[in-house]
């Protein structure tokens, strides 16, 4: 782990202890250092620019919540973060489905996604997105496939294995392995 890398960690772990102790400059900070990657994870998963930033406002008002709970023996601050935002956003994404699975769809909808969106939204940062491209090009492809279901189209491991037409325990044996695998390739804990 580089030293530019550590010094991040601890700043943002700083940062998270500032919160706890009611300094809400610091969730100023937190926002300007995760905003853009919590935006473009949370628009990855919903499609929706309106819903993704919802789900940054929903993320940091927990994280100002929860800042006294957090636990940095769990996962970093950013991973933290990401966890609640694929959490919160797959929360919208199932309240979604319910209401289109009530109501008859209109075969002439458009599709949600709006290419015209600004490509710079949708990226994480250069850095973290080379890594988790590093990270996720060390795993097998059954692995990287059941991880790819399950975080970012918010399928269940029982539907990822009638998808994939595998068993139960195969997708949660490739899920949890490939899980291990890249919280080692990227040098932290990833939660499973």
């Amino acid at each position: 782990m580089s030293g530019a890398h550590t010094a991040i960690l601890d700043e943002d772990r700083a940062t998270v202890g500032r919160m706890a102790g009611g300094d809400s400059s610091a969730l100023a900070d937190l926002y300007d250092r995760h905003a853009r990657a919590i935006y473009s994870l949370a628009l990855r998963i919903l499609a929706d620019a309106a819903e993704a930033e919802d789900v940054v406002q929903d993320v940091f008002t927990q994280a100002w919540r929860q800042a006294t709970r957090y636990d940095a023996a769990r996962a970093p601050v950013a991973g933290w973060l990401m966890i609640m935002t694929r959490a919160r956003s797959l929360d919208r994404l199932r309240r979604r489905r319910a209401r289109i699975s009530t109501t008859e769809m209109d075969p002439a909808m458009p599709h949600p996604r709006d290419p015209d969106m600004d490509q710079e939204a949708l990226a994480i940062t250069s850095e973290q997105a080379d890594r988790l491209r590093g990270a996720l090009g060390v795993l097998p492809d059954v692995q990287r496939t059941a991880i790819e279901l399950a975080y970012y189209e918010g399928l269940s491991q029982s539907d990822i294995a009638t998808r994939l037409q595998q068993p139960l325990g195969t997708v949660k044996t490739r899920i949890r392995t490939g899980l291990l695998k890249l919280r080692d390739a990227l040098g932290g804990r990833v939660q499973s």
